[in-house]
């Protein structure tokens, strides 16, 4: 039996990513640590703070001798400050920083999870008083050169990531876009498989929460926002932003959130609906 390692390590976020992952309904989280879901390969999940049975000085030990041993995928979920050497953000005593630079240089890839660790998110903001950098930036600022894949999203869909992290095992090929991204769940805008899409076409929009139409008007980001939500929605099937009559905040892209702001806000784009 092959056993995948995967070192999950939180930085600087909500812990939403996890929440949103142990909340899977095609494939549970269970299945993925305890099944064959690849014949011939387990995933061994080293280190997860938020699921794991241990905690304190020893587990960060284990995941910083597995760390160095290599062969291992890294998976990072939340942001990095980096102001003052990182000093705002810490855990065992290191700073996220040093922890993403030695465990970065031991991958064999690198898997962000959540739109911080992908492009910075919320926490990069302005002001960003601790200069928060998404992963990306701090790899090519240290030169670590190493396979990177992103899964934006606050928070992600969890079929993004098993998706993702099972095509990896089953070593099938993964198409990327240009931000890094897996073409098969962020390939389409939110725009073209939008229900309210025959609304914008007829150049009906809405000008409140409580009218029918298109919601591009009241700060709707579908238009220029990759994801496949409007056919796969969220919580298992049930519901997503737009069904539920708020507009999309462009999450799972890199202008999220300061570039998105206000969320309810129109925002001028050149071409729209094409």
């Amino acid at each position: 039996m092959e056993k995948i390692k995967v070192i999950w390590f939180q930085a600087g976020g909500c812990t939403g990513c996890t929440i949103s992952l142990l909340n899977s309904s095609s494939l549970k989280i269970k299945n993925l640590l305890l099944d064959e879901i690849v014949p011939g390969k387990i995933v061994s999940l080293i280190f997860q703070p938020t699921i794991m049975a241990g905690s304190g000085e020893k587990v960060i030990e284990v995941m910083m001798e597995e760390g160095f041993k290599k062969d291992f995928i890294l998976v990072v979920e939340g942001v990095i400050p980096t102001k003052d050497n990182g000093i705002y953000g810490k855990v065992g005593e290191k700073t996220f920083l040093e922890i993403l630079c030695d465990l970065a240089e031991n991958s064999n890839g690198i898997i962000c999870i959540g739109s911080c660790s992908s492009f910075g998110g919320i926490p990069k903001g302005s002001p960003n008083p601790i200069g928060c950098k998404s992963v990306k930036e701090i790899l090519e600022e240290k030169g670590i050169k190493k396979k990177l894949i992103n899964i934006p999203g606050c928070p992600p869909h969890p079929d993004w990531f098993l998706g993702t992290i099972t095509k990896i095992i089953a070593n099938l090929p993964l198409t990327l876009d240009e931000l890094n991204r897996p073409i098969d769940f962020y390939g389409k805008l939110i725009h073209e498989n939008c229900p309210r899409r025959p609304y914008f076409d007829k150049g009906k929009f809405a000008k409140s929460f409580s009218e029918e139409g298109c919601l591009y008007l009241i700060g709707c980001k579908g238009p220029y926002t990759y994801a496949d939500c409007p056919i796969r929605e969220w919580n298992g099937g049930t519901n997503w932003c737009i069904k539920n009559n708020s507009p999309c905040f462009g999450c799972t892209e890199p202008e999220f959130i300061d570039g998105n702001s206000p969320l309810f806000k129109r925002k001028e784009i050149e071409k729209i609906g094409e």
